[in-house]
């Protein structure tokens, strides 16, 4: 099935929106994206990388232009950053050229997810992850909430479930 509806996947780190956004892709017969894999596609980098050489302001004007790029295209799947809904213009972006979909999980959930994860440059901080993943709660999870279309409870299920749900969700 072909859509020519865009499908934007956001929420926490943690919360297997590049899992599952490829899953959903492959199931739907569209081309999946991940704004921080183009990210370092185009900068030949990674992300920790681009931070620690540019800061995360200069991060964030990267992620602006690839999603400016992305949403303008028809038929895709996205991921994009946790952090990526700070911006206001990315978020005017998701929500006007396409259906933005919130993968929700708790912080218990993504504790364990992240707790070993050392490609994500937020979570090298001084505090303990999990203080961080809190103040990243409390800031984020009210712009996920507001801009979804669809909520997806992602925290105790396979990403092929998730993907079923999500499927059932657009009444596909």
């Amino acid at each position: 099935m072909n859509m020519k509806k865009n499908l934007f996947l956001i929420g926490p780190m943690g919360a297997g929106k590049s899992t599952v956004g490829k899953n959903l892709a492959k199931k739907l017969k569209m081309k999946f994206y991940d704004s921080d894999e183009e990210i370092e596609k185009r900068t030949g980098a990674d992300i920790n990388w681009v931070f620690d050489v540019e800061g995360e302001e200069g991060f964030r004007k990267r992620e602006s232009k690839i999603i400016y790029e992305l949403t303008h295209k028809k038929g895709i799947v996205l991921a994009t950053g946790g952090g990526s809904i700070l911006s206001s213009i990315n978020r005017k972006y998701l929500t006007s050229y396409g259906i933005v979909i919130y993968l929700k999980i708790t912080l218990e959930k993504q504790l364990i997810r992240t707790q070993t994860d050392k490609n994500r440059p937020l979570l090298h901080m001084k505090k303990s992850l999990k203080s961080t993943l809190k103040k990243l709660k409390f800031e984020r999870n009210h712009l996920y909430k507001n801009m979804s279309d669809i909520i997806i409870n992602a925290d105790n299920y396979s990403s092929q479930t998730i993907v079923k749900n999500i499927i059932k969700s657009l009444n596909l």
